[in-house]
């Protein structure tokens, strides 16, 4: 385990990457250790909190095969949703809230009980679950040119940034979170497309594995959690000015609207 001093340091360092300039990866001083990357998470996750940042919910990145073989692992990644973050269906995102933004459509998930059992299973997220929305997830990184791997998304909890959740909200039952489809446009262009199956093979896939990590961490998901299951089809670049609008066969349509000046 790397010296808390240096878990702190780095932590310090994504922190001030928020409102100044990328910073160089981090892996050049805690290797490629998870176990650091998410304490340095964890370390910025309670200092938000103090500073009077209500968490939302949790996302989960890392979920497309290809995108862990580029980076060499083998499991997902998670990160902290706070409400901070959450943007309405077309409500103007101010440009210069981001850092090096890429936007991603996900199927999202609210939850309406607790998940604190043992190991949990596809089954119990089903009942866990209250609403199934299409999402718009902005993620974002402070490393500079996205020059990434997995303990340098980690530490900058999991390279997010801000979240759009669509509509009709709808319950799970009768929906094909497997064979749904995805397209996504960007200034009505299309930019990326996909699948539920890209998801670790379905949506439901990746929020068991998010709660059994949860489980793990002592920190078990609630009722009330937003969780952002992952991408479903290639993340674009955001430039100001843009606009995206994301449809998901079976679920519905989100929209995100960002400003025009990135300053």
């Amino acid at each position: 385990m790397t010296e808390p001093d240096t878990l702190k340091s780095i932590a310090d360092r994504l922190r001030a990457a928020y409102g100044g300039a990328a910073c160089s990866p981090v892996r050049e001083q805690i290797g490629l250790s998870i176990d650091d990357a998410y304490a340095i998470q964890d370390l910025n996750t309670r200092r938000w909190i103090a500073d009077g940042r209500r968490v939302s919910g949790k996302k989960v990145g890392l979920t497309a095969r290809a995108v862990q073989r580029q980076l060499g692992v083998d499991q997902p990644d998670f990160g902290v949703l706070f409400a901070d973050m959450e943007a309405g269906v077309g409500d103007e995102i101010d440009f210069s809230r981001l850092q090096q933004p890429r936007a991603e459509a996900e199927v999202s998930l609210i939850l309406e009980r607790d998940l604190t059992m043992e190991l949990p299973t596809v089954a119990d997220v089903l009942r866990a679950t209250a609403y199934v929305v299409p999402s718009i997830e902005i993620v974002g990184s402070r490393i500079a040119k996205w020059d990434i791997k997995i303990s340098d998304t980690v530490a900058d909890n999991a390279s997010s940034s801000m979240y759009v959740l669509g509509g009709p909200a709808r319950l799970i039952d009768g929906l094909d979170l497997v064979g749904c489809t995805m397209t996504m446009l960007k200034n009505n262009q299309q930019v990326s497309q996909g699948s539920g199956a890209a998801c670790l093979g379905s949506p439901l896939n990746a929020a068991v594995w998010l709660a059994r990590q949860m489980i793990k961490r002592g920190n078990p998901l609630r009722a009330g959690d937003v969780i952002m299951t992952g991408a479903l089809g290639p993340m674009v670049d955001i430039a100001p000015g843009d606009v995206f609008e994301a449809q998901i066969s079976g679920l519905g349509s989100v929209r995100a609207v960002f400003g025009q000046s990135a300053s």
